[in-house]
């Protein structure tokens, strides 16, 4: 069984074959990216902490319960009023995603 080797012949000039030729590219800006990302990561953000807030107002109102106290009231009124705000910031990076994915398409 024969085995053929493959050679590479370079167009450079032999001085300069042996050297390493180094390019660097930059990566241009781009603001569609660079949205698509802000706007995923605030969709994340915001489910996260709607379900933090979500087991937060659990807590405060078996706390409520136990204690009968107005304080844990409170908290858990807070609680809510927050996962109500996180929870509308997804709703509206997911619409906004929504607008940005329609304007690509051109429906």
């Amino acid at each position: 069984m024969k085995t053929q080797k493959a050679t590479y012949q370079s167009s450079l000039p032999s001085n300069t074959r042996n050297k390493l030729v180094l390019r660097r590219t930059r990566k241009r800006f781009n603001p569609r990216i660079f949205l698509d990302r802000i706007i995923e990561t605030t969709a994340i953000v915001s489910l996260l902490f709607t379900g933090f807030a979500g087991v937060g107002a659990i807590g405060c109102w078996g706390m409520e319960i136990a204690t009968s106290s107005q304080h844990w009231q409170h908290q858990k009124k807070t609680c809510l009023g927050m996962m109500l705000v996180s929870f509308s910031g997804f709703l509206g990076s997911a619409l906004i995603r929504a607008s940005f994915s329609i304007q690509r398409d051109k429906f």
